[in-house]
């Protein structure tokens, strides 16, 4: 099977997949489909940064083991929401209104990404060890600093920030609707003019500059969309730790070829397929008694410790 017959395959699940959801048990057509429509075209978004997200990040670190949140992208933006209640309460312009939270976290979180790029990527910084200590350390230091500060803060504003720090697609933050999906087609226009470097930057960044590209210019603003990518599936679900990392390897395996083009939307078909189908059978199956955010973990970190051992084997 080639690649487009199996992107077509993917998209058909993914459509089928949609249309159930929406249509199936559907008593109250006018109360029950805008609602559902809402949700799903928010798991739609989210699953799509996610897989996007993850795809270009393994290919500028030129490892399949490693997600955005290796880097502490997921820590940092329970950090900022930990710091905004803390410092200002959950009753604050900062916290209520969504659309200007979410502007402060995504301005933070591509700062961050472009510190990152000056500290790793342009002193030459390929060596994978180094860029896994520093994203644990971040990872920690932003994880220890939220927690003392919730340690610290009235019990009732503590709510909130639970509320933020456990991934849900039943409570999906569809405020932010709108300007997520405007952002992430404005995203997505902007990296076609990078995507034919892709292919390259796999090879390595000495092939990469070999080859004529400008490593420095690609790799940072690659960050950036990283980094806006992160912000947006964060900020309408909550962190998911290994969901990108799941689809991301998959679509490796399933496509079987070097070209991102299919690779990245194999990647968002898969993740799509992953969260609108698990979503239908938690709530189907399940009746909620699971919420999808634990089931995909799980499985992302079974997945991970199988990757780790089978590249061990290659050492």
């Amino acid at each position: 099977m080639g690649s487009k017959a199996k992107i077509l395959l993917l998209f058909s699940l993914s459509l089928l997949l949609v249309f159930l959801f929406l249509f199936i048990n559907l008593t109250n057509l006018e109360y029950a489909l805008p609602r559902r429509g809402t949700k799903i075209l928010a798991i739609v978004i989210t699953g799509a940064a996610i897989g996007f997200s993850t795809v270009v990040f393994q290919t500028i670190t030129n490892n399949r083991i490693l997600t955005p949140s290796i880097i502490g992208l997921d820590s940092l933006y329970m950090l900022i929401q930990t710091f905004l209640i803390f410092v200002f309460g959950s009753t604050s312009v900062l916290v209520l209104h969504k659309n200007l939270n979410f502007t402060i976290t995504a301005i933070i979180m591509v700062l961050f990404a472009a510190i990152l790029y000056k500290v790793l990527f342009k002193k030459g910084g390929q060596n994978l060890f180094f860029l896994l200590l520093v994203g644990i350390v971040f990872g920690t230091l932003f994880q220890s600093i939220s927690t003392f500060m919730q340690v610290l803060i009235d019990p009732n504003e503590f709510l909130t920030i639970q509320n933020r720090m456990f991934a849900s697609f039943n409570h999906v933050n569809t405020d932010l609707l709108a300007v997520t999906i405007i952002l992430f087609l404005i995203i997505t226009l902007y990296f076609f003019r990078f995507i034919k470097y892709l292919d390259v930057l796999a090879l390595g960044r000495d092939h990469a500059i070999n080859l004529g590209i400008d490593y420095d210019h690609v790799i940072k603003r690659l960050l950036i969309i990283i980094a806006l990518l992160v912000s947006i599936a964060t900020a309408l679900v909550g962190p998911i730790t290994f969901l990108g990392l799941l689809v991301a390897n998959v679509a490796y395996e399933f496509m079987k070829t070097y070209k991102h083009a299919y690779i990245i939307t194999a990647s968002i078909l898969i993740s799509i397929i992953a969260l609108v189908g698990g979503q239908l059978i938690v709530e189907r199956i399940f009746t909620f008694s699971t919420p999808l955010s634990v089931i995909i973990n799980f499985i992302g970190g079974v997945y991970f410790l199988y990757l780790i051992l089978k590249e061990s084997k290659k050492w």
